[in-house]
């Protein structure tokens, strides 16, 4: 059963979260995208597909995103009833720290089915598509771009120059081509404009010429042919595509039972056995990490009275943000068996629940002030001693001077 507060919780928790975790996934998006950019122009492929590229690392980013926004979701919601002293007469009505836990818990329960749904099965099929498009920019499959001034190679034997290009590249100016057709003649026209058409055969493009002039020379030709055209085909075979692998190359393109099963299916290769296990465990440590999370927000949430610090929140950011990069270099120790795959992965978890639940509980059944407190007064006095240390610096250095 829902109360007002909890409802009123739910609302405090529900706008941080979800700005954070969008905020978070946009800013990691960003950054691919430059990349994906530079990586699309250098390959010659259309602009468009970067966009399809993005798509396909939004899951990636958004089981990122999920933790840091529920942690910031519930430190916020909790540091704003704090301050505004909102949370002293919820606890003055008799309301527990254990009770307030009921809204954070719930949405990290539910955030983990979430979670499961993205990492388990969302991710690796996003991570195959996205694959599976940088093998076709790269074969040439998704199209080249033309560019324009420079001499371009279309299919076997067909060289192509265009001086100018409007209309996003639909009509092409000052078009120069070049082809050899089955009899050994080669053929080169100059023309006004062309266009690409498509043609009932998909392994086919119609180039059509418009106002120019064709040469052509060699094969049983005694002399070299002129003519002008007005309007003029040129058909062009496209080269044969390579075919893309099938998914699950990568323990990444796995979906969650795949992993497990795969797993059981490489205990006779202790290599391959690692990097499958390590992977797995990560994945479930993932979701599991949500558990934990409502109980180490809430431990470092709760300011000093009287105190505008922010130090919580950073704290709280960096903690997890610790873990996370503790866990990844777990998974990749363990894959590559440096370490032992279940302790590396599980024992830093361990001690990340452990210590959520020690701030939590010296906040629940402690009397006196919250953890952040001490950790605060603790910061400011090692804050002071590092400034009176180097300020000490200073001034024997401008007496020697």
């Amino acid at each position: 059963m829902f109360t007002a507060i909890d409802r009123y919780i739910a609302r405090l928790i529900f706008t941080p979260f979800l700005a954070t975790m969008l905020i978070s996934a946009m800013l990691l998006l960003l950054d691919k995208m430059l990349r994906l950019f530079d990586f699309v122009v250098n390959e010659g492929g259309p602009v468009s597909v970067v966009w399809r590229l993005l798509a396909n690392t939004v899951p990636e980013y958004l089981s990122l995103g999920i933790p840091i926004g529920l942690l910031l979701g519930i430190m916020l919601a909790f540091r704003r009833l704090a301050a505004n002293s909102e949370l002293d007469a919820i606890l003055g009505t008799g309301q527990s720290y254990v009770r307030l836990l009921k809204v954070p818990m719930l949405f990290a329960m539910l955030l983990v089915f979430v979670n499961i749904g993205v990492v388990g099965y969302l991710a690796p099929l996003s991570r195959y598509a996205y694959e599976g498009l940088r093998f076709e920019l790269r074969s040439g499959a998704l199209g080249a771009t033309i560019k324009v001034g420079e001499f371009a190679n279309l299919g076997d034997s067909v060289t192509l120059r265009i001086d100018e290009a409007r209309g996003k590249g639909k009509e092409l100016l000052g078009v120069f081509a070049s082809t050899t057709d089955k009899g050994g003649r080669l053929i080169t026209a100059t023309a006004r404009s062309g266009e690409f058409l498509k043609t009932d055969d998909p392994n086919i493009i119609l180039f059509r010429l418009h106002d120019g002039t064709l040469a052509m020379t060699g094969g049983k030709l005694a002399s070299p042919r002129l003519l002008d055209f007005a309007v003029h085909d040129m058909p062009i075979k496209l080269p044969d595509s390579p075919a893309f692998r099938a998914r699950g190359g990568e323990e990444l393109e796995l979906t969650l039972d795949e992993l497990a099963s795969r797993v059981e299916q490489t205990r006779i290769d202790p290599t391959l056995h690692r990097v499958f296990d390590a992977n797995l465990q990560r994945r479930l440590i993932q979701p599991a990490v949500l558990l934990i999370l409502p109980f180490f927000a809430l431990g470092l949430a709760i300011p000093a009275k009287r105190s505008g610090s922010a130090l919580g929140v950073f704290l709280g950011v960096v903690g997890l943000v610790t873990y996370n990069k503790v866990s990844e270099f777990a998974e990749r120790a363990g894959s590559l068996g440096d370490l032992p795959v279940v302790p590396a992965q599980w024992l830093p978890f361990a001690v990340f629940a452990i210590t959520s639940f020690w701030l939590f509980g010296l906040l629940a059944f402690r009397p006196g002030p919250p953890p952040l407190d001490v950790i605060d007064r603790q910061f400011n006095k090692a804050s002071k001693a590092i400034a009176k240390l180097l300020s000490t610096r200073r001034m024997r250095r401008f007496q020697r001077a």
